[in-house]
């Protein structure tokens, strides 16, 4: 993933000199995240927005998205609009954006284009940058010879035309000669603190900017837990896949900081205020941070827990497996007051603290909540033989007993809920139902 480069910059009114790090200046805060079209938002790039977002909000400044879509033939199509999609699902949605505008559009950088051209200009106008004519096949050579044969902290550029008479200039471009501009870089500035790497001396190059500034971001892989490189190919680590297996966006948030730095303690279950809260750039180190997915369950659970005893969340819950259910069993469901705010809400209640996922509850294991049993009097009998017997008990005291077992168990089995709780979800009405079929094979 990316690290952000934490420094302040200049206000929009402000003539603020710039320099390759941070200016001194304690204006607005403004950071961007800036992905690339080119696949869907995954774990990596929502770390990356999310500690930019969070440094956006504890010092009340502004997070932009701004899409780097000027490859454009490796575009994805709704690609760009996906990334926006899962930054408001996740709860981190930009300040300025592609889709929400804001006072330095357009965000869509193939737009920006001319912007970057009379910039360019500007520079080789002001002196601050120069033509540069070399060949990509010089380039290449040169690279071989001085990064490879000699050192990489020799590996830069040779500056050969960086002195080339103005007039030379003008005949290789009147030739056609392709060309790119280079910075003209500076030796012997005077080094700067970086908040997260400390002191830096880098040749730069000096110019003026006019108008609000962005931050960007600067890089540490996000490992496994094995300490390989986190990858889109491994596996499906891409947002949209967490959001249909139903995980929360705040157990994307918390489970991405917790194997990171930047706060003064390191716990499980903090969403996204208390991270805010929490969050100290003075703690940030340049390890590579490693997360182990196979904790995400147990994130999982603990946030949904969480959700299901907030009242409000609860019911998004309630929406969110109403619609699971009817997708599932379509054509099973026999009552449909198994689709009831309040038998859902019974259900999740009991089930709080044991089930890692809403999925959970529409697999085969809990479908008897939502779909009566069919069975033959010949499967009963080879269960056992006083299922007549145990049905008429059951219907003599089933109100009396399931009114002592409406709250969840705290010592139930692992793998499943009790009889007593399968019972409790149902209620007595369908108790009573089922049993009464049961007397009737």
């Amino acid at each position: 993933m990316w690290w952000l480069r934490f420094c302040r910059v200049g206000k929009s009114t402000l003539d603020t000199v710039v320099r390759r790090g941070c200016s001194t200046d304690q204006g607005e805060v403004r950071v961007r995240f800036a992905p690339s079209p080119t696949g869907f938002l995954h774990l990596g790039g929502l770390r990356t927005a999310l500690y930019n977002y969070i440094f956006a909000k504890k010092y009340g400044g502004v997070f932009i998205l701004r899409l780097e879509d000027t490859d454009q033939s490796r575009l994805v199509p709704g690609a760009a609009e996906s990334i926006e999609d899962m930054l408001e699902w996740t709860g981190i949605p930009p300040d300025e954006s592609p889709r929400r505008g804001g006072p330095v559009g357009p965000y869509l950088q193939s737009h920006r284009l001319e912007l970057y051209r009379r910039t360019a200009q500007q520079l080789v106008e002001g002196g601050h940058a120069y033509y540069c004519f070399c060949s990509l096949q010089r380039l290449e050579l040169l690279k071989k010879e001085i990064c490879y044969m000699w050192s990489m902290t020799l590996c830069r550029y040779d500056n050969r035309c960086r002195h080339l008479h103005p007039d030379q200039v003008q005949e290789k471009m009147a030739k056609g000669e392709a060309h790119v501009i280079r910075f003209r870089l500076k030796e012997g500035v005077e080094p700067f603190e970086d908040m997260i790497f400390g002191w830096n001396r880098h040749d730069v190059a000096q110019v003026r900017l006019v108008g609000p500034s962005e931050l960007t971001a600067l890089g540490t892989p996000l490992l496994n837990k094995d300490g390989n490189k986190l990858s889109k190919r491994q596996g499906d680590i891409f947002i949209h896949s967490f959001q249909k297996d139903t995980i929360l966006p705040d157990t994307l948030l918390d489970i991405t900081t917790h194997c990171g730095s930047g706060f003064n303690s390191n716990r499980i279950g903090r969403r996204l205020d208390e991270l805010i809260s929490e969050f100290n750039p003075s703690n940030i180190t340049t390890h590579s941070a490693l997360i182990d997915l196979e904790k995400l369950p147990e994130f999982n659970r603990i946030h949904l827990l969480r959700c299901i005893e907030d009242t409000d969340q609860c019911m998004l819950l309630i929406k969110d497996l109403q619609e699971r259910i009817r997708q599932t069993f379509t054509t099973e469901i026999q009552n449909e007051d198994v689709l009831n705010q309040d038998y859902i809400r019974r259900v999740l209640h009991l089930r709080k603290g044991h089930i890692s996922s809403l999925k959970e509850l529409v697999s085969p294991n809990y479908s008897y909540l939502w779909v009566r049993p069919s069975v033959t009097s010949q499967q009963v009998a080879a269960i056992t033989a006083e299922a007549q017997h145990i049905a008429t008990a059951v219907l003599k005291y089933v109100g009396t007993f399931l009114a002592s077992c409406t709250q969840p168990c705290s010592s139930l089995p692992p793998h499943g809920p009790s009889v007593a709780e399968m019972m409790a979800s149902l209620g007595p009405a369908e108790v009573s139902h089922r049993f009464q079929k049961l007397l009737q094979l």
